[in-house]
């Protein structure tokens, strides 16, 4: 383990989140179902009320969240995690709950839902850049996706998302690309 557990969930779920808007423009959260199955996949602690609000607001913060991975290093990110933060009100406290032992939460779990995932990313965020690993925030490697990752290899070598078997993809054609040649 790189990070902590729960600074390893929260990034894969920033990542998640920001990949829920293709590049095609396809929202997979343009609807409060589509909200409902990413929590299904990935569950936050608290209030979740399941309105088209807050589909909306977990939408705008995905968008705030999709910034990180376009800045050029960790100090152009500092001032976007700041404001997170600040517009959240993070107030950090240890919880232990379900099968969790003790761990870091930012947001009571009565603060709205798109707060609480911004809140528990830039804490995410905030570990990165202390750890001054920014670079494993990537984007896939194949030419036909747009999603991010998190790189969470322990040698960085982290290069396909996880959703579209790009790797596989890409290990194929180059397999194929190999045979040709012969």
């Amino acid at each position: 383990m790189i990070f902590t557990h729960d600074t390893e969930v929260s990034l894969v779920e920033a990542a998640a989140l920001v990949n829920t808007l293709d590049s095609d423009g396809v929202d997979g959260l343009a609807e409060p179902s589509g909200l409902r199955e990413f929590l299904d996949r990935h569950p936050f602690t608290g209030v979740v009320l399941g309105t088209e609000a807050e589909a909306a607001e977990v939408r705008e913060i995905r968008g705030q969240l999709g910034r990180l991975w376009q800045v050029p290093d960790r100090d152009a990110a500092v001032p976007i995690i700041n404001e997170i933060l600040a517009a959240c009100d993070a107030r950090p406290f240890l919880v232990r709950h379900d099968a969790w032992d003790w761990h870091l939460h930012v947001t009571p779990p009565e603060a709205p839902l798109a707060q609480r995932m911004a809140a528990e990313a830039a804490m995410a965020f905030l570990e990165l850049i202390r750890a001054d690993d920014w670079a494993r925030l990537k984007s896939c490697a194949a030419d036909d996706c747009h999603d991010v990752l998190v790189d969470l290899s322990k040698n960085r070598s982290k290069r396909f998302c996880d959703d579209g078997n790009c790797g596989n993809r890409a290990a194929v054609a180059a397999y194929r690309a190999r045979k040709r040649a012969r």
